[in-house]
């Protein structure tokens, strides 16, 4: 070491001395961000409105209302009403009526409105970070012709969200080989942290998550709005994204990966040269004192390097837990922490994996240790992703049904089956670790290789006469070296190109001999196919996962299934239950509707008006219809009601009374003559 290079005791003591307060300072930023997140829900869908998706409502209404499963964000162009000829007839201000668990939101709509069918586009953001939008359609009077064409673009689609899809799937990457190759070179393999093919592989991560979270950040404004990679350049729009939670998670993540740049720095500069390497020729007794004294140096350096990298890689998995599914629905202050652990296991299982394939192609001579201890690591993580995967599956699912019959459950399940067919190949390549442990140690005096390093034929079992053939091509290319770069006496200097030929005569010989040896060990060789196998499945199993946290989860998805279903309607608290009956009695004129209002809809008494409709939209004026209320759970009913006429068409009754909440079953009986007649009916909850 030169007079002017840094002393390693003075790396060692300014990185020691950084790196417990660095983790000091992330340990706050993450109880900050932990504080601030509030419990919010996953997914958000649409599971009222008020007109109800294909109503006809006889007088044009004062505003369109949406009810939602959970809390959404909304801007003031997020509700918009159209005319039949697609003239916008809002007044484009946005209504919160959210009220307790109610998530409300409405606009209002301009006085006068003709009768006609009117179309509803609504876009909103869900509190797990994801754009959700769709559209109905009602009608006043009766329905018309329209010529208004339901958007086709789903929110989050297009160009857009194809560019931030594939942001989503780089960041994901990088962060799971950045924190599993780091883990890999702590725990199992530290002399990797000065092996250059180690180095490139982790920084290489460190650009992809950094590059991705930039993009994330520019990207979310038309990803959430428009879906033109023009609105990138709006600098409102930026800081509009900069006051949500999820750009704040992305800014946090951007500021933790600063932390990991230092981290890394430390890890390949000062604790790298700390490695096993050359050392100067001292006397024994010296020797064996700097020996101890530079071991406790480098386990402190270690200590600080495990605890400020741990800090580091828990607060980046937060950033994604703090905004996404784990962040909301039910039980957010168990989920968050649980989904934290669920990333970190997946980063050190699938990233410590991609390390040790890289050590085992690119650097000869790894120990094998390193691979047992990875061994341990990986069953560690399987463990752990196994527990919290099965909490995250229960929190996001919920039922049987939902695992089978929504599109989150089904990948969910194909997700599982990888994970199977991953551990199933993990198990070959601990037989094949198994087999290098048992393998008979290399010789110290081999060729410079230290005792216990998978590299030679020798070293692994090989056939004696396959060793000596290989100490002895490399006693003859050291001899051919030898007479290729030592001058005669007396001879001029070498010329530069062929110094230059040469040098790259001698890389091409070393490169072939470690190849030779590395693939001269059939233990080395199984193993490296078995990971090899064990990359390819993790690489879709990370990509199933990151459409997963994209993926309307199944709770959600039934939620939202049930929303217009014939089996129930939900009826809003102190909202009037409105529902659509068709009928057929078979006769002439025997096809039409009922349309039923049943307010305010809830215990006690209640209104009740209904409107025949035929089968053009136009009033019907039947010569009989009855109602009758049953609650099945209860064994109450049928309650029968005969309703006054009031204008043709049109029959109220008024203090109609519902005893008890519950799923109240509506039959209703037309009849358009003498002796054509149907009964139709519809379950709505009360209560």
């Amino acid at each position: 070491m030169t007079a002017t290079a840094p002393a390693p005791s003075t790396a060692r003591d300014r990185a020691a001395a950084i790196l417990p307060r660095l983790a000091l300072v992330l340990a706050a930023l993450l109880a900050t961000l932990f504080t601030a997140a509030g419990p919010a829900a996953a997914h958000a869908a649409l599971t009222a409105s008020d007109p109800k998706e294909g109503a006809v409502v006889a007088t044009a209404p004062a505003q369109v209302t949406l009810s939602f499963s959970e809390q959404v964000a909304m801007g003031g162009d997020s509700i918009r009403v159209l005319d039949p000829q697609g003239k916008r007839v809002d007044t484009g201000e946005l209504r919160d009526m959210c009220s307790g668990s109610t998530v409300r939101y409405g606009t209002a709509l301009h006085s006068g409105l003709p009768d006609g069918t009117y179309t509803v586009a609504w876009q909103a953001v869900s509190a797990d970070s994801h754009p959700v939008s769709g559209a109905f359609t009602f009608s006043i009077g009766a329905p018309s012709a329209t010529s208004v064409s339901l958007p086709a673009r789903e929110a989050g689609g297009g160009p857009v969200g194809i560019a931030y899809g594939i942001a989503r799937y780089a960041a994901y990457a990088g962060f799971t080989v950045l924190v599993g190759a780091s883990a890999f070179i702590l725990l199992c393999w530290r002399r990797g942290a000065a092996e250059r093919p180690l180095q490139r592989l982790v920084l290489r991560a460190w650009v992809t998550l950094t590059a991705a979270t930039l993009a994330m950040l520019v990207l979310r404004t038309p990803y959430t709005g428009s879906g033109r990679f023009a609105d990138v350049l709006d600098l409102d729009g930026l800081r509009a994204v900069l006051g949500t939670k999820t750009g704040a998670s992305l800014v946090s993540r951007l500021l933790l990966l600063g932390a990991a740049a230092l981290f890394l720095a430390v890890l390949f500069g000062a604790y790298a040269r700390r490695q096993p390497g050359g050392s100067a020729t001292v006397g024994t007794a010296a020797k064996d004192e700097k020996d101890t004294e530079k071991d406790k140096e480098t386990s402190d350096l270690e200590f600080g390097l495990g605890i400020g990298g741990a800090v580091v890689a828990g607060g980046i998995a937060a950033t994604w837990a703090l905004s996404e599914h784990a962040s909301t629905g039910i039980q957010p202050g168990v989920a968050m922490p649980a989904d934290i652990l669920h990333l970190l296991a997946v980063a050190a299982w699938l990233g410590g994996l991609t390390a040790l394939l890289v050590a085992l192609y690119k650097v000869p001579g790894m120990e094998r240790e390193a691979v047992r201890r990875f061994s341990l690591v990986a069953f560690t993580s399987v463990v752990v992703l196994t527990l919290t995967g099965l909490y995250q599956s229960w929190r996001q699912v919920g039922s049987w049904s939902a695992l089978t019959g929504t599109g989150y459950g089904r990948l969910l399940l194909i997700k599982v089956g990888l994970v199977a067919v991953l551990v199933g190949i993990a198990y070959v390549s601990r037989g094949w670790t198994a087999r290098l442990a048992e393998a008979p140690a290399a010789r110290p005096a081999e060729v410079g290789t230290p005792a216990g390093r998978v590299s030679s034929p020798a070293a692994s079992g090989g056939a004696p006469g396959e060793a000596a053939r290989a100490d002895v091509s490399r006693e003859t290319d050291s001899a051919d070296v030898s007479r290729e770069t030592s001058p005669a006496e007396g001879a001029a200097p070498e010329d530069p190109e062929r110094a230059a030929q040469l040098a790259r005569q001698r890389a091409a010989r070393e490169n072939a001999r470690e190849r030779q040896a590395r693939d001269a060990d059939p233990n080395r060789a199984g193993l490296r196919r078995s990971v090899l196998a064990e990359a390819a499945v993790a690489v879709v199993l990370l990509s199933v996962t990151t459409v997963l946290t994209s993926t309307e989860p199944g709770r959600t998805a039934q939620k939202e299934a049930g929303r217009g279903s014939g089996a129930a309607s939900t009826a809003v608290p102190d909202r009037a239950v409105k529902v659509t009956l068709p009928f057929d009695t078979g006769g002439p004129s025997g096809k039409g509707s009922v349309r039923l209002e049943l307010d305010p809809g809830r215990v006690g008494a209640n209104t009740l008006h209904l409107w025949v409709e035929s089968a053009d939209g136009g009033p019907l004026d039947v010569p009989e219809i009855k109602v009758a209320f049953t609650l099945p759970a209860k064994d109450i009913g049928p309650l029968p009601l005969v309703p006054e006429r009031a204008t043709p068409g049109h029959w109220s009754a008024s203090g109609v009374q519902l005893p008890l909440t519950g799923e109240w079953r509506i039959d209703v009986t037309v009849r358009t003559s003498d002796i054509d007649q149907t009964t139709v009916q519809k379950t709505v909850k009360i209560g």
